[in-house]
């Protein structure tokens, strides 16, 4: 896909949750309203991963589809907007199992935790992938992951081992 961002229309046109928020220290986090991505669990297939494209916010890393929560827009709902235009997540598959926030008052991330009832084939809606895969839960630390998802791994790991006794 390369290492140049596609090009975004003009601002007027964009929804303003497509912004950068910057916290008291100067740290910047993707989403003016908070962001949120999709965890997408099957039983048998493990999780639905995404390797980000190098042009993104820690290109290269793999991760969980998501991204800027829109204006009006709540988590659950902005994670499965954002799964199926990154990966062609199709909401009627999968039925929401817990969300986790990390809230840092200024700015929040939602990971939407789903399952899904049939082991459908992911498809790169636009240029924020490199590649999409199902993955078994035990292959997933082998992956040079995402900073952020890196951290919450090993939690939700243990959550979705817990809900398959």
């Amino acid at each position: 896909m390369g290492n140049v961002p596609p090009h975004l229309p003009p601002p007027h046109l964009r929804d303003p949750g497509d912004a950068w928020a910057v916290g008291p220290d100067g740290q910047k986090f993707w989403g003016a309203f908070g962001a949120a991505g999709l965890l997408v669990w099957h039983r048998e297939a493990g999780i639905l991963l995404q390797h980000r494209a190098e042009w993104s916010h820690h290109g290269g890393t793999w991760g969980i589809p998501g991204g800027a929560i829109r204006q009006g827009e709540d988590a659950i709902s902005g994670a499965l907007r954002e799964a199926n235009e990154e990966a062609g997540v199709p909401a009627e598959l999968v039925t929401v199992l817990f969300t986790e926030v990390l809230d840092l008052d200024f700015w929040s991330y939602t990971t939407v935790v789903v399952e899904s009832s049939d082991v459908f084939e992911p498809v790169m809606g636009d240029s924020e992938s490199e590649a999409l895969a199902w993955i078994a839960l035990d292959l997933v630390e082998s992956f040079d992951l995402h900073p952020g998802f890196g951290k919450s791994w090993p939690a939700l790991k243990l959550k979705l081992e817990d809900l398959a006794n």
